[in-house]
């Protein structure tokens, strides 16, 4: 019997980014919009979602993405302006968007992609926007109006710079009172440029 594991790779966040995020949380959740906010330690910057893998081929996904890591250089990328998906009208997720180093994260998870599509696993098919997943929407409201206008207000936030130095290879578990990640493997990136 194949063993399956819930596998994503991702950025992880600086502390201080984190903190103000879920600052920002805290705001946002006055609204009462039947949103699942997340919590602020389980905050990462998704790169690839790959879902089910067989357990038997973990260690090559992560060879893989530590093979692109190697490659490419440490930068800095800034967390700021809030938004949602797939509009502010019809907020389904609510996240924190990149500004400063979004071309470049775009560029590695480019990279990961294409690394991970010669062994089996399909590019994503639509394109990748660096964001940071704060909120999942339960079921449509009247709230949603105000919570549309409070991140309106917060478009322009900035919440604050982290260092990408390595890419995380995770499982997860899922429960009723949240996810639960495990460390498959850390891929350093090249020294800066």
């Amino acid at each position: 019997m194949k063993q399956q594991v819930r596998t994503f790779i991702a950025v992880e966040i600086d502390p201080q980014v984190r903190r103000a995020a879920g600052d920002l949380v805290g705001r946002l959740s006055s609204c009462r919009a039947g949103v699942k906010w997340v919590d602020a330690d389980h905050m990462h910057l998704t790169l690839k979602f790959l879902g089910d893998v067989d357990m038997r081929d973990t260690a090559e996904v992560c060879r893989a993405v530590q093979a692109v890591a190697a490659a490419a250089a440490a930068f800095d990328f800034t967390v700021a302006g809030a938004g949602a998906f797939p509009t502010l009208q019809r907020p389904r997720t609510v996240w924190l968007g990149v500004t400063e180093g979004a071309d470049r994260l775009i560029a590695l998870q480019e990279q990961i992609d294409r690394a991970l599509k010669k062994i089996g696993y399909p590019a994503e098919a639509r394109g990748f926007k660096p964001h940071l997943t704060i909120g999942r929407v339960k079921h449509p409201s009247r709230e949603l109006a105000d919570l549309t206008a409070i991140l309106k207000e917060h478009a322009d936030l900035e919440i604050g710079r982290t260092n990408l130095d390595h890419v995380t290879v995770f499982s997860s578990e899922l429960a009723p009172e949240g996810p639960t990640y495990h460390v498959l493997a850390e891929a350093p990136l090249g020294q800066p440029r």
